[in-house]
């Protein structure tokens, strides 16, 4: 279509052509917003409380308060980068806006990737400099709180965990990581493959801080000892996890409970890049609990109490544990069940096929789409079985060892 006859439509129609400056504005602003997130990082980086601050308005003075207070609650965490990428900018009039960010940052020596999370910003638009300043700063749909915003963060360190606590005692922390080194080497004794061999454990102050830094419900984790987080996408890249301690209920441990926990939930690190939403959870969780009692000199009913008294009743279960029993909102009872069959269930993996195939078996279903068909495909190519006989057979062994 000829130019004039384009334009003159456009006339005819009330339409206009797009302002060439509209665009030009925009991309003018997203490069300063782009500019002020850089200096907030770099002073991040640099532990320069003032830069940290002077990105903030001036106005805003419980907003540049409360920036100060947070980064001096990172002062002794040993960060290795931190980054803020604009992935969304909406006008909300000439001088303001609001920035959808996502803020990246990596732990030094522990962290192959980046931890993430989204964060959302409002800022203004100072006129005498022509800058943008944040005038507000909160948690974005796939963020939440972060240690450091719930207190000054304490550092234990040694050379195979990072213990980063709020309101807890150093001696508490040296105890946690002191498990969590005899840990780690545990479970790259039972993993076959290579992983950090590192792991960062968060100890809150309570466990409703907890379940702020985690995003659920406090009853949720309130019998919970701890959790490990980190996403499972099957990839094959491991993600910078963290475990996550109830410092309450880890606290009414045992020596030995407090072992056995750390190292299920450091098995959930080693093998997380091997782990997809194809796993079932009954093979995650029972493959941890099996590596956590891997060397331990424990009777299958000392292990699996609660399944031991329904076995001994004539109470069999009548199939595997489903994902839904693993629910930490759930009935006590049933989820202690959960991770006792599914213990089980490894436990007769490596019995009766051996070690070598309970971790062929692990790599195989991460390595599908589907959880009924992968496990299905995993136990025909490996196990050489069905869900069926495979099911039998674990009924089996719980009468066997627990009867």
């Amino acid at each position: 279509m000829p130019v004039a006859v384009l334009a003159g439509l456009l006339l005819a129609s009330g339409c206009a052509a797009p302002d060439a400056d509209d665009g030009a504005d925009r991309a003018s602003t997203v490069h300063a917003v782009r500019a002020t997130l850089d200096r907030r990082a770099a002073a991040v980086l640099d532990h320069d409380a003032d830069a940290y601050a002077a990105v903030v308005d001036r106005k805003a003075t419980g907003l540049r308060t409360a920036q100060r207070r947070e980064l001096a609650h990172l002062a002794d965490v040993p960060l290795a980068s931190w980054t803020y990428r604009l992935t969304d900018l909406t006008e909300q009039g000439r001088d303001r806006v609001t920035a959808d960010v996502r803020l990246r940052y990596r732990i030094k020596g522990y962290d192959a990737a980046p931890v993430s999370t989204d964060r959302v910003l409002d800022l203004a638009r100072d006129g005498s400099d022509g800058r943008w300043y944040l005038v507000g700063d909160r948690a974005g749909e796939d963020g939440g709180p972060q240690l450091w915003q719930q207190g000054d963060v304490q550092v234990v360190r040694t050379g195979r965990s990072l213990v980063l606590g709020v309101g807890r005692t150093e001696q508490e922390l040296r105890r946690i990581a002191r498990e969590a080194d005899r840990a780690v080497p545990a479970v790259s004794d039972a993993w076959p493959e290579r992983w950090a061999g590192r792991v960062v454990v968060l100890v809150p102050h309570t466990v409703a801080d907890m379940a702020r830094l985690l995003g659920a419900p406090e009853s949720d984790y309130r019998d919970i000892a701890a959790v490990t987080t980190g996403r499972t996408d099957g990839s094959g890249r491991a993600p910078a996890d963290r475990v996550v301690v109830n410092p309450q209920a880890y606290g009414l441990l045992s020596t030995f409970g407090q072992r056995i926990v750390l190292t299920h939930e450091i098995t959930h690190v080693a093998t997380r890049a091997r782990t997809s939403a194809a796993t079932p959870t009954w093979l995650s969780e029972g493959f941890a609990d099996w590596v956590a009692y891997r060397g331990e000199d424990r009777t299958a009913a000392q292990v699996a109490p609660e399944l031991a008294d329904e076995v001994r009743g004539g109470d069999l279960p009548s199939g595997l544990p489903t994902d839904e029993d693993f629910g930490f909102a759930g009935d006590p009872a049933r989820l202690a069940k959960a991770y006792e069959g599914a213990w089980l269930a490894c436990e007769l993996i490596a019995d009766h096929w051996g070690e070598k195939k309970l971790f062929a078996f692990y790599r195989a279903v991460q390595g599908d789409s589907g959880q009924d068909g992968a496990v299905r495909r995993a136990l025909q190519d490996v196990l050489a079985t069905s869900p069926q006989d495979f099911t039998a057979r674990w009924r089996e062994h719980l009468s066997a060892r627990l009867g």
